[in-house]
């Protein structure tokens, strides 16, 4: 099992304790909050032998295109591992640009079953980021059943949502006060707060408290998970010493039972890992 690791400052790049890193593409990707320049990622390629994934998910409009090729073809001429995507323009490029690095179907909330995993990796697409809404049970039946090669974000805040609209700025503009690029919201229903942050693209939301998957680790393991993933973004006091731990951990093939304890200090939250999502037909009245 190998570990990635998404940054959340630049100043920051830990690749001494992980297998390699993620790097959302400034201006293509989008559900991240630190974006690197295409210099930028070709310096860290150059000066690392780790493998490096590079994020390129958001929906591209068709003026978009050309640069979007562009940027592909640059990339396949780097030695990155590969590279997530969202619109399915990414993977008909692969293709016809014959490019020269591996996908990852990273859709959000539609990667959630092993049948679609082999229908992606039948079309060419080596890697699938599952789904942040499935249990332990389902990414373990995806894991038995699929022969696409799996991720699973395993400690972060979650991204959970994207739009393209400016909603802090509007929001700020209706009160006639001066915009920032972030905002914790209420959402009374569930009673959870969400994490708001706004760039160039759009405004995304996060969850607002950290996911501890650390309990996880063993079972992914013993079950061959390819992959696993820490993001920095709400960790960053006890990052560095949280990815070392977690990279001998999976070395030490899950083997230290101090390592979960440790690590209970970053929260109790486990998300959806050990609560099944069920729709319910609410009647009228």
């Amino acid at each position: 099992m190998k570990l990635l690791m998404e940054v959340s400052n630049k100043k920051d790049v830990y690749l001494n304790s992980c297998d390699g890193i993620i790097l959302a593409l400034e201006g293509f990707s989008v559900e991240s909050t630190c974006y690197f320049s295409m210099e930028e990622i070709h310096d860290i390629v150059s000066h690392s032998d780790k493998e490096i994934f590079v994020k390129i998910n958001k929906n591209f409009m068709n003026e978009e295109i050309d640069a979007l090729k562009k940027v592909l073809l640059e990339l396949s001429s780097y030695s990155i591992k590969g590279v997530f995507f969202y619109d399915l323009a990414v993977l008909e490029l692969k293709t016809e640009l014959d490019l020269s690095f591996d996908l990852v179907w990273a859709q959000t909330h539609m990667v959630n079953n092993y049948k679609t995993c082999n229908y992606y990796h039948s079309k060419g697409v080596e890697f699938a980021l599952l789904g942040k809404e499935i249990t332990l049970e389902e990414i373990l039946e995806i894991l038995q059943n699929s022969s696409i090669t799996c991720m699973v974000e395993v400690i972060s805040k979650p991204s959970v949502a994207f739009s393209k609209r400016k909603l802090i700025t509007n929001y700020y503009q209706d009160l006639g006060k001066k915009a920032k690029d972030s905002l914790t919201i209420h959402e009374k229903m569930t009673d959870t707060n969400y994490q708001l942050r706004e760039d160039t693209n759009g405004t995304n939301f996060f969850l607002d408290v950290v996911t501890n998957g650390t309990s996880i680790l063993k079972p992914l393991y013993q079950a061959g998970c390819p992959y696993v993933i820490i993001r920095e973004f709400g960790l960053e006091d006890n990052f560095e010493e949280l990815l070392t731990d977690t990279y001998q951990y999976i070395q030490d093939q899950c083997m230290d039972d101090k390592y979960v304890e440790k690590y209970k200090k970053i929260g109790d939250s486990t998300n959806f890992f050990f609560r099944k999502t069920i729709y319910r037909v609410k009647k009228n009245g």
